[in-house]
C-alpha cells in the first residue's frame, strides 16, 4: 500500500509521468484488435486518461493547448496542396460535394443534439465522436471559453465534451466503416456489380485515347530491371537504342535499354543513336507489369550479376511545376524530360492513389521516382522538388507559423452581442493550410519530415488527450450519469444518416462513379478506416481517387463546424 500511496503521490506531484503512463497504455491499448475491432489510439488514450484521472491528478500549465495548436498545423500543413488545389479545375465537383457532406453532417448532428436538447458541451462531445473529428473537443471548449455564460457552465459544458466523445466515438468509426464498406455497395447496386463496374472503370483510366496503351498499371508493384541476350529476328540488322524504345511504345508499353554488354565492355545508359547487334546484352527497365512480357523478339533472359549489378536510386519528388501539375500518368511517361525514369507510387497527402494512365498529378503530390541516379536528379529537377529523406524540420516555419495563425485566430468580431473568432486553434490550422499550400509551390522552404508530421499530428493530438482525459476523470463518471445511454443512440443517428445521404447525393445528384462515390463520402466524414474497408470490399484503390480532395474539404471544415456546433 505504501508503494500504491508513494505513486499517486509523486504522480500528483509531477503530472508528467502521468501523462506518458496514459501516452504509452494508450496507444498499446490502440494497438490491439479482435478480428476488425480496434478501439483506435485517440479513444484508448482518453479511456486510459479517465483512468488515471481518477487519482485526481491536477495538469497545470499551457502544456495542452501547445500540443493541440502542433496538432492542427500539421492537419493543414499535409491537407493544404490538395485543399487550394481542389478549389478549381476538375476537382470542384467534389470540393462541392465535400462542403455538401459537411453541411449535411452539421445538420443532422444539430438536429439530434435539439431532438435530445442537449448543452452546447454535450452536443459539441456528440459531434466530435459521431464524426470521428477528434479535434472538435479542442475547438470547441476554446469556443466555449469564449461564449458570455457563468464559469460554472462554462466548467461543466468543457467536461463533458469528451464524455459524450468516448459514448459515440465507437460506432462513429466502426459503424462509419460497416456502412460504407459492406451497406454501401448494396445501396449502389450490389457488391458484385460494383466491384465489376470498379474492374471497368480501372479499365478506362488505362485507356489511352492516342495510341490504345492497355497499360495495366498497379501502384504497389516495384520497378523492375531483366537482362537479355540479343538473337532475334528483329536484330538481323543493327538497331539503335531509340528504335528499341520505340518499338516497344508501339508495343504499349514504355521500357528504357539501361546498359548495353559488348564483349568484356558495358555501356551504361547508352546515348539513342548507340547500336545493338546481336551476340550483345541489354538490360531494360520499367514498371513490372510493363517488363514482364515475352521479350522473345530479342533473345533468352539471362543472368548476369556483373551487368545487373548497378545503382539505381529512387527518391520521392514534389510536384510543383506548373508543366506537371494536371498532366496524366501517360502523359508523363512521354515526356522527353521524364526520360530513364518510371513512376513507381503516388502518395497526395496521406493516401496512396492508384498509378493509372489517366491519373493526373496535382501539385503538391508525392510522386516516387525510381531509374539511374542521373536520370532521376535531372527529372526530379524538371518536376518539382526531390524531397530527399531527412531528419532536419523547419522549426522557424512552424514556430512562427503557428503563432502568427494563432494571433489572427485571437481576433474577435461582435455580431448582435455575441463574440465570433476563429480561435487560437482555427488560426493555427488555417496557417496551415496556407503554409502547406505555399511550400507545395516553393519547396525550398518549410521542410517537414513525414515522420515529424507524424509526430506533430499524432503524438500531439493525443498528449492533447491525454491531458483532457486527465482532467476529466474526477467527474466523467458523473457525467456519463448524467449524458446517459440515450446518447448512444443518438450517435448512431448522427453518424449514419448523413453516409446515407452522401452515397445517395453522389449517386444521383453528382453522378459519380460508385467506387469514387464511396471514397468521396469516406473523404468527407475523414474517416480513413472507412476508406480500408471500402478498398478491401472492393478490391481496388480506385477509392482513393474520390478520398483524397473531400479529406482535405472534410478536414477543414469538420474542425470548423465544431465552433458552429456550439453557436447554433
Amino acid at each position: 500500500m505504501e508503494i500504491i500511496h508513494w505513486l499517486v503521490q509523486t504522480m500528483r506531484e509531477n503530472s508528467a509521468i502521468a501523462i506518458f503512463i496514459t501516452l504509452g497504455v494508450g496507444f498499446l491499448i490502440g494497438r490491439l484488435k479482435y478480428k476488425t475491432f480496434s478501439l483506435g489510439t485517440v479513444t484508448s488514450v482518453l479511456l486510459m486518461g479517465v483512468l488515471v484521472g481518477q487519482l485526481d491528478i491536477p495538469v497545470s500549465g499551457p502544456l495542452k493547448q501547445v500540443a493541440f495548436l502542433l496538432f492542427l498545423f500539421a492537419i493543414g500543413y499535409s491537407v493544404g496542396p490538395q485543399f487550394f488545389a481542389s478549389l478549381r479545375g476538375s476537382g470542384l465537383k467534389q470540393v462541392l460535394f465535400a462542403v455538401i457532406m459537411c453541411l449535411i453532417t452539421l445538420g443532422t448532428t444539430f438536429g439530434v443534439a435539439k431532438l435530445f436538447h442537449y448543452n452546447p458541451g454535450e452536443a459539441a462531445g456528440l459531434f466530435s465522436g459521431a464524426q470521428t473529428i477528434s479535434a472538435v473537443i479542442g475547438v470547441a471548449g476554446d469556443a466555449i471559453q469564449n461564449m458570455n455564460v457563468s464559469d460554472a457552465d462554462k466548467s461543466s459544458w468543457i467536461n463533458i465534451i469528451p464524455v459524450a466523445y468516448a459514448v459515440t466515438y465507437i460506432f462513429g468509426t466502426i459503424g462509419s466503416a460497416w456502412i460504407l464498406g459492406t451497406l454501401g455497395p448494396m445501396v449502389l447496386g450490389g457488391l458484385k456489380k460494383v466491384r465489376q463496374q470498379t474492374e471497368d472503370f480501372e479499365r478506362s483510366m488505362n485507356q489511352d485515347p492516342s495510341d490504345s496503351d492497355p497499360a495495366l498499371v498497379n501502384a504497389w508493384r516495384p520497378v523492375a530491371y531483366r537482362a537479355y541476350k540479343v538473337e532475334g529476328d528483329f536484330f538481323n540488322t543493327d538497331r539503335s537504342v531509340k528504335e528499341i524504345e520505340d518499338y516497344m511504345i508501339r508495343k504499349g508499353r514504355r521500357l528504357f535499354v539501361e546498359r548495353v554488354r559488348s564483349g568484356s565492355d558495358i555501356v551504361t545508359h547508352p546515348a539513342s543513336d548507340y547500336k545493338i547487334s546481336k551476340g550483345m546484352e541489354v538490360v531494360l527497365s520499367g514498371r513490372r507489369e510493363f517488363i514482364i512480357e515475352d521479350e522473345s523478339w530479342i533473345g533468352n533472359e539471362i543472368s548476369d550479376s556483373q551487368l545487373l549489378s548497378f545503382p539505381v536510386e529512387q527518391i520521392p519528388v514534389m510536384v510543383a511545376s506548373k508543366h506537371f501539375a494536371g498532366v496524366t500518368v501517360d502523359d508523363f511517361r512521354k515526356s522527353d524530360k521524364t526520360y530513364g525514369v518510371t513512376i513507381a507510387s503516388i502518395k497526395r497527402g496521406n493516401v496512396m492513389i492508384p498509378v493509372l494512365s489517366q491519373t493526373r498529378l496535382e501539385r503538391g503530390d508525392i510522386i516516387t521516382l525510381n531509374g539511374p541516379s542521373a536520370e532521376v536528379t535531372a527529372a526530379a529537377a524538371s518536376i518539382g522538388y526531390a524531397d530527399k529523406p531527412t531528419t532536419a524540420s523547419d522549426i522557424v516555419f512552424v514556430g512562427l507559423g503557428i503563432a502568427i495563425g494563432a494571433l489572427i485566430g485571437a481576433v474577435t468580431f461582435h455580431i448582435g452581442g455575441i463574440p465570433i473568432s476563429l480561435s487560437t486553434s482555427g488560426g493555427a490550422l488555417i496557417a496551415g493550410l496556407v503554409l502547406g499550400w505555399l511550400r507545395s509551390k516553393h519547396p525550398t522552404f518549410g521542410r517537414l519530415p513525414e515522420p515529424a508530421v507524424w509526430i506533430f499530428n499524432n503524438v500531439g493530438l493525443n498528449l492533447f488527450i491525454a491531458v483532457i482525459g486527465i482532467s476529466a476523470g474526477p467527474t466523467f463518471v458523473s457525467g456519463l450519469q448524467q449524458v446517459g445511454w440515450p446518447l448512444l443512440i443518438a450517435g448512431i443517428i448522427a453518424t449514419s444518416v448523413p453516409l446515407f445521404l452522401g452515397l445517395l447525393i453522389g449517386a444521383k445528384i453528382f453522378k459519380f462513379h460508385p467506387a469514387i462515390n464511396l471514397g468521396c463520402v469516406a473523404g468527407s466524414r475523414t474517416t480513413t478506416a472507412a476508406l480500408g474497408a471500402i478498398q478491401d470490399s472492393l478490391q481496388s484503390t480506385v477509392p482513393a481517387m474520390g478520398y483524397t480532395v473531400t479529406y482535405a474539404i472534410g478536414n477543414t471544415l469538420l474542425i470548423l463546424c465544431g465552433l458552429v456546433m456550439v453557436f447554433i
